[in-house]
């Protein structure tokens, strides 16, 4: 893959080579003492296409949204297993990406925040590309897979082969425009629409890198677990031209609801600030109607970006003739709030936030396929911390023993069999401030049932709860009222209280809950 030249001084000697070349010499080698499986690698079944979207809630087609246009994703679905209630442990980028990757919960990960290595409380723990390792699988990651720059992002132990474009905070891989290369800082404008090449930002070089490797793994014949980070649409919202334009403002819907839930807590509605600080942002966040339209359109923009980009990687895919044999799942690492009940960006326990797009295509569903078969949705609860399983019973792998999901696959098979009927999520809150570092002083925990999502606010040091939410998405479906003091709902919160707590202790299939 060519490397433009504005992006040559930010890329090491070591990644460029490895970017052209792949040997059999396996990068964490070094560290890896895991025992190797003794089954001929032949022998494996199916090869892994795992991609990521940072920031990206189910805005999709396949999912309903009559905005969206996003026509690859919404083919991939038409074949695959598309998840409607699929929910991520926590609504952040690190602690939800090392509890799918570990298969363990926050709590277990003690990853609560963006600078926290999981491997402090976990040395010992085998990721989900680092079991594929162990049994013979070249693993590789290209993009935002593990979260941030530095330590944080990276596990050699899970890679057979050093990651590639892991880095993400420069502005020459953010922006195009001058005046944004010329700010300070590493937040120019929140968005930003530049009549550029797909490969000016980070995403298209990313794609093009997963496609050469792709190439390479069909060369040499081995298995293959091969991740790929897409960053957008996170902020800020940049995307070439060409997106932008496949959208009419007017026709973008503005936030419903406009306003928090009535009686919830302070800790529960406090912004997480991630959108202050850009500058067209105003300190205080009071946006006007125009900035939060600009903003929306910006965010359908970078989803449309995303979508050429994981069509490409499709396609080449499919060219391959790979497709046959690998199975793609296309997962978001948490929702995203656009305005709605006065919230931007995650880092809460909302359904908008906590809510996540999940396809999974068996081989051989991806080319050729037969006109009488169309999408398999699934209404059933499952979580992101169910993924790491479910891989594994799908290649045939024998999952380490401690994972804290459920596999699903079977609902892969039969998506509207019985299942389990909870969902469980968090989020820390600190004391005095938007941010937190670790646990902070408070921790908000969730669970959502079919019908209601409950949370307690539980001090960290003392485990008294601080303050609840219950809501009813029978009756207000958009979270728009707390009902906890409700006295119609006592017998509700009792149960739900008593599937929150099963759910920490490790009961994941709660009896179903009786309505008021």
């Amino acid at each position: 893959m060519p490397i433009p030249r504005r992006y040559r001084p930010l890329i090491s000697a070591s990644i460029m080579l490895s970017a052209c070349i792949l040997s059999g010499f396996a990068w964490g080698s070094e560290q890896d003492t895991t025992q190797k499986t003794s089954q001929p690698v032949e022998q494996r079944p199916f090869n892994v296409l795992f991609i990521a979207v940072d920031d990206l809630r189910p805005l999709l087609g396949c999912y309903g949204d009559t905005v969206a246009v996003t026509p690859h994703l919404d083919r991939l679905a038409s074949r695959s297993t598309v998840f409607q209630r699929a929910y991520c442990q926590q609504a952040l980028c690190s602690p939800s990406r090392l509890s799918l990757l570990t298969g363990k919960r926050p709590d277990t990960t003690c990853v609560w925040d963006l600078s926290t290595h999981f491997r402090k409380a976990l040395p010992n723990a085998v990721t989900l590309p680092q079991l594929f390792k162990q049994h013979g699988y070249q693993t590789q990651g290209i993009g935002k897979i593990l979260h941030g720059n530095g330590k944080p992002a990276s596990d050699p132990p899970s890679w057979t082969h050093e990651p590639l474009l892991a880095i993400n905070r420069d502005p020459i891989l953010r922006y195009a425009l001058e005046e944004n290369l010329q700010g300070s800082g590493l937040k120019r404008a929140a968005s930003e629409s530049a009549s550029v090449s797909d490969t000016t930002y980070i995403d298209g070089l990313v794609c093009d890198a997963a496609m050469e490797r792709l190439t390479e793994f069909k060369a040499n014949g081995k298995p293959f677990f091969l991740a790929v980070g897409f960053r957008k649409p996170h902020l800020p919202f940049c995307a070439p031209t060409r997106y932008w334009d496949l959208y009419d403002r007017a026709n973008i819907p503005p936030p419903n609801p406009e306003s928090p839930p009535i009686m919830a807590p302070e800790l529960a509605t406090r912004s997480w600030r991630e959108l202050e600080g850009y500058s067209d942002i105003p300190s205080d966040g009071k946006l006007t109607s125009t900035k939060i339209q600009q903003l929306r359109h910006g965010y359908y923009a970078c989803v449309s970006y995303i979508d050429e980009q994981i069509g490409r990687v499709l396609k080449h895919l499919s060219e391959l003739r790979l497709a046959d044999n690998t199975i793609i799942v296309v997962w978001g690492d948490h929702g995203f709030h656009l305005g709605e009940q006065q919230l931007w960006t995650k880092a809460n326990n909302y359904e908008l936030s906590t809510r996540v797009p999940l396809i999974v295509a068996l081989p051989g569903s991806t080319s050729n396929i037969a006109a009488n078969q169309r999408m398999k949705s699934c209404s059933k609860l499952v979580e992101l911390v169910d993924v790491y399983p479910t891989l594994a019973e799908a290649c045939g792998l024998p999952s380490p023993s401690g994972l804290e999901g459920t596999s699903f696959f079977p609902l892969l098979q039969n998506p509207h069999q019985s299942w389990k009927s909870a969902a469980f999520s968090q989020h820390p809150r600190a004391a005095s401030s938007n941010r937190h570092k670790g646990h902070g002083n408070t921790m908000g925990y969730a669970v959502r049932t079919d019908r209601y999502r409950y949370i307690e606010w539980r001090e960290w040091k003392t485990g008294n709860v601080v303050a609840r939410e219950l809501y009813d998405y029978k009756v207000h479906p958009s979270e728009t009222r707390n009902f906890i003091d409700d006295p119609r709902y006592r017998r509700t919160q009792q149960q739900l209280e008593q599937t929150l707590s099963a759910g920490w202790k490790g009961a994941r299939l709660p009896l179903p809950l009786k309505q008021p």
